[in-house]
């Protein structure tokens, strides 16, 4: 109880920094001891089971800047991923961008378009960022703006282990934290490629915004039997191999 109260100060500037993109603001939360994606060891199964758990759901994203794979957790976050699939199969990624871009934190996008511009999106589904996950390094969690229950089709994926972005409690926006659904399982490189890109001001955006932008060009569920395909690279674009300043 104590940690939740004695931090208004500190939420409140880390939210600030944040807001400055508002429908995207992701408030920074205390540390929370969640450990992420280590779930608890199944207990035994009786000798005569033979029952086998179905396989996550997992998506195939291509990017101009390469393609990689998230492995998804309708066990942790059923509403959430439910959701984001309702997204995927409806094509709605395809020729988004990733908007947003801070190096050593976060890469964020699922809403603007390339000159962006906001879609149409779906009513908002409730949080569920109290699942036990946390944002570690790979993570891919439902972006939000101030109310929690505000998720629709952002997402971003953590660059780092960021463990203030965790559930805290109930009590207000800052300390819900964020719902991570999912992590990368393939091309974690192109992830951190475009977490490395260059970035500023473009648009309706005041900083953030990486150059070239980042585009989306599909997001599709692959069949629970596949074989994730090599997340390769794109070839390089002139200015994509640049570290952001």
């Amino acid at each position: 109880m104590s940690r939740r109260l004695t931090r208004p100060l500190d939420l409140a500037l880390l939210a600030l920094c944040l807001l400055a993109l508002p429908l995207l603001a992701l408030a920074q939360p205390a540390p929370h001891a969640a450990t992420p994606l280590e779930k608890a060891a199944p207990a035994s199964a009786p000798a005569n089971a033979t029952s086998v758990a179905a396989p996550q759901p997992r998506v195939l994203v291509k990017t101009s800047d390469g393609s990689f794979v998230l492995e998804l957790y309708p066990d942790k976050a059923p509403k959430t991923v439910a959701n984001f699939l309702a997204y995927v199969h409806a094509g709605f990624y395809a020729g988004t961008v990733f908007q947003r871009v801070i190096k050593g934190f976060l890469i964020q996008g699922g809403l603007f378009n390339r000159q962006l511009q906001p879609k149409p999106t779906r009513p908002p589904v409730a949080i569920e960022a109290d699942n036990g996950l946390s944002n570690l390094r790979g993570t891919v969690a439902a972006a939000r703006a101030a109310d929690p229950n505000s998720e629709t089709s952002q997402f971003f994926i953590n660059l780092v282990d960021n463990p203030r972005l965790d559930f805290i409690s109930d009590q207000s926006g800052a300390t819900w934290g964020y719902t991570v659904f999912g992590k990368v399982i393939e091309g974690m490189n192109v992830v951190d490629a475009i977490g490395n890109l260059p970035t500023g001001p473009q648009g309706p955006f005041t900083a953030d915004v990486p150059r070239p932008l980042p585009i989306i060009e599909s997001i599709t569920e692959l069949p629970a039997d596949a074989v994730p395909p090599a997340a390769t690279p794109a070839p390089a674009k002139p200015g994509a191999a640049h570290p952001a300043g």
